[in-house]
């Protein structure tokens, strides 16, 4: 397939942007590890009723050359609910990449027990370029960077085109910046937080994309880290562009288990009365999208964005009737209905189509900054196809080009993860965005963590979202006493959890 003009610009643009590695540097860092924080009123609806407080830090824009331009980093801290038996702080990250974290301990803490709260203050952070912390802001028209390439080659020409946009509008707005906002920088960033916090570890809860930062972080100072769960496991080899790859065969199989449950309940939602027939009523609607726009309210939903909502919707079981309540809005909008999105619906679309409350760029810039991805449009097009006849929804959306194929070229080398700190992995079978077979590969990487698995869920973060007693009280007990199980652990759900 032959380059748009927009994408022949875009190249051009990113071409003068490349740059070489850049050598270590560890000196001239005290100012930053010696940082007094001023800590102030979070000014947060969900922080502020626990006595949260909020402080700046301030870390260099490169680390290479840390006498040069500064960022700064906003961190939340709840704090232990016993002084008298505090035994550190927990950082965390809640994923994303791309996520504000200011706010993530909120809820993990209500996983907790009142012996692991009385232990740790509960550091939450936006990572650098994103929420609070000198936001990555491209000027994007749409939120979310990653679509489905459509159902053929028409359609995959224009997300090309959308792509090499993203990308260019990336590189003309945030220039210099953009290079530096990546994981490893923030694992160097949460380093500086602990020396600013005056602690000699650190313990940390990370989901999702938060569990590969902390493994880096792991891997980057093992001295540092104390107690580490991983919640929903990255894959440290195929992080990037392989991680989304993964997340076709996943959704495929969740999407089998909802349409399993909607052909149960056909006498309200009318998809079909077995697997099969609701496969096809949802595949007819994604080619009639390509064909003429789902018009619902305001938005305009076309093959590139209708698979992506069920996609947002199947990562967890509990959420089956609001993702049949929304495919049956799409139908009756296809049919000519005049229909509006429920609440829950205008939030994602919002999100992915009006770059409201604002823009996902800093997702990119993370993602694209830590590794390099193919730059050929062809080859993404065979890849698609080749996958049609297996993942025939969401083949075409984890085959897809990204921004990253006309980013600039990470100037560091992806981080090879392997040591043998002690960590705990906690991870579902089922899960539709990081795969079990990622968080095996996680597991043999560190090669001091044992595993806990729940069973037959196909759930997307567990620990602080899906209340599991077996998994709750294996995180629960290494946060308060710092026991790994002796032996890599299943879990069951909880009878009748997943569809109440």
């Amino acid at each position: 397939m032959h380059p748009t003009k927009a994408i022949t610009a875009a190249v051009a643009v990113l071409a003068g942007f490349l740059v070489a590695a850049p050598a270590s540097a560890d000196a001239g860092l005290d100012r930053f590890s010696d940082q007094r924080l001023s800590w102030k009123s979070c000014d947060h609806p969900r922080l502020d009723p626990l006595g949260a407080e909020c402080a700046d830090v301030t870390v260099p824009l490169d680390y290479t050359a840390p006498q040069g331009k500064t960022l700064t980093v906003v961190i939340s801290r709840i704090p232990a609910s016993d002084p008298a038996q505090r035994r550190g702080v927990m950082l965390s990250n809640p994923g994303g990449p791309g996520g504000a974290g200011l706010d993530a301990m909120v809820d993990v803490r209500e996983a907790m027990t009142e012996d692991v709260r009385a232990r740790y203050d509960l550091i939450g952070m936006d990572p650098r370029g994103v929420g609070r912390s000198s936001p990555v802001n491209c000027g994007w028209p749409r939120g979310f960077g990653l679509q489905s390439a459509g159902v053929d080659a028409a359609s995959y020409a224009e997300s090309v085109a959308q792509q090499a946009e993203l990308a260019a509008r990336c590189v003309a707005t945030e220039s210099e910046r953009l290079r530096h906002i990546t994981t490893r920088n923030t694992a160097r960033d949460m380093e500086v937080v602990r020396a600013a916090l005056g602690e000699d570890r650190i313990s940390y809860f990370g989901t999702s994309y938060g569990t590969y930062l902390g493994a880096v972080y792991t891997q980057l100072f093992p001295e540092r880290a104390d107690r580490i769960v991983l919640d929903s496991t990255v894959d440290p080899e195929r992080y990037g562009l392989g991680m989304v790859q993964d997340m076709g065969p996943a959704n495929e199989a969740a999407f089998d288990l909802w349409a399993d449950w909607a052909a149960g309940h056909d006498g309200e939602f009318r998809f079909g009365a077995d697997r099969a027939a609701v496969r096809a009523t949802v595949l007819d609607l994604v080619h009639r999208a390509s064909e003429r726009p789902v018009r619902l309210g305001e938005f305009e939903l076309d093959d590139h964005i209708v698979p992506m909502v069920l996609f947002i919707g199947l990562d967890d079981p509990r959420q089956y009737r609001q993702v049949a309540n929304q495919v049956r809005l799409l139908l009756d909008a296809a049919e000519g209905a005049l229909v509006r999105p429920t609440p829950e619906l205008a939030a994602v679309l919002d999100f992915m189509l009006a770059a409201r409350p604002s823009d996902n760029s800093a997702q990119m810039a993370i993602m694209c900054g830590d590794v390099d991805a193919p730059r050929d449009p062809s080859w993404y097009w065979r890849n698609i196809e080749a996958s049609r006849a297996s993942q025939p929804l969401f083949g075409a959306f984890a085959g897809n080009i990204t921004p990253c194929a006309f980013w600039p070229s990470p100037i560091e080398s992806a981080t090879v993860i392997g040591n043998s700190v002690p960590s705990l992995i906690v991870q579902s079978t089922g899960d539709t965005r990081t795969t079990y077979g990622g968080a095996l590969a996680m597991h043999r990487a560190l090669t001091g963590s044992r595993m806990v698995t729940l069973r037959d869920v196909p759930i997307h973060s567990i620990y602080g979202r899906y209340p599991n007693d077996c998994v709750y009280a294996a995180v629960n007990t290494y946060f308060r006493d710092g026991t790994l199980p002796a032996s890599d652990l299943t879990c069951q759900d909880d009878p009748g959890r997943a569809l109440r």
